[in-house]
């Protein structure tokens, strides 16, 4: 501890007029708290952005569907727009999901390494774990990859919204009640006219069908693929 001293001291004095280092117990005890509550309001900040985006994708998703079924003229093309939207909203969350989950990183090392230690000690299974967020506070980089956020938040809430709209487009496409300038009848009643009811503008219905089918059956591949974790989710249940 003396020698941490001395070199904390000869750092202070090697910078000349940059701010002075915390030198004693609880001179760092402060600074550490100050830097929790900090880190604490970046992560609540980013994780309001994550909320937000899927706010806005349920709202969408809700509005289009009323749109949708509410009436024949409606084209089954609104629902379809739907799933291009709510996509989009995904591809804007996994992305602010990197950024929150840098933050929230840092705040769970400091939970489970020092406030968990001072309010029980126990025996400390990672000794380098300030030097971790220090390494991570002078070179941020991203923890996890682009794919893995895309993978996660699709599990928490997107396939459900996905698999929503694709029982409406199905309902949609099926149901001549629901279609403009079809018999008053419950459900079709071969494939051919399935695929007829689904063509869009000029892509024919079995390219449509081709396509919902590929994004969804993507989309429940991403919602059960796990991958190894070694990370924060490694350390408990609580987890967004």
């Amino acid at each position: 501890m003396a020698e941490q001293g001395e070199i904390i001291q000869r750092a202070g004095k090697a910078h000349g007029d940059g701010p002075a280092l915390p030198a004693t117990s609880v001179e760092k005890a402060n600074m550490i708290i100050h830097y929790y509550r900090g880190e604490i309001g970046r992560m609540t900040s980013w994780r309001d952005r994550i909320d937000r985006t899927s706010n806005w994708a349920m709202t969408v998703v809700a509005g289009l569907l009323s749109v949708s079924l509410s009436t024949p003229t409606s084209h089954h093309g609104v629902v379809l727009f739907a799933m291009l939207l709510i996509s989009l909203f995904l591809m804007i969350e996994a992305r602010r999901y990197r950024f929150f989950d840098v933050y929230r990183a840092r705040v769970r090392q400091l939970e489970r390494h020092y406030f968990a230690q001072v309010l029980s000690p126990q025996a400390e299974l990672n000794p380098d774990w300030a030097a971790a967020i220090a390494a991570s506070l002078r070179s941020p980089a991203f923890l996890m990859s682009y794919r893995e956020a895309l993978f996660r938040r699709i599990r928490r809430n997107y396939v459900w919204m996905y698999l929503i709209l694709l029982l409406a487009w199905g309902l949609k496409i099926s149901s001549p009640k629901l279609l403009p300038d079809e018999p008053s009848v419950e459900f079709i009643h071969s494939f051919g006219d399935l695929m007829a009811n689904a063509t869009l503008g000029p892509l024919p219905g079995w390219l449509v069908l081709a396509a919902v089918g590929l994004l969804h059956c993507a989309v429940v591949f991403s919602a059960l693929h796990r991958e190894p974790d070694d990370g924060e989710f490694a350390h408990g249940e609580v987890h967004v």
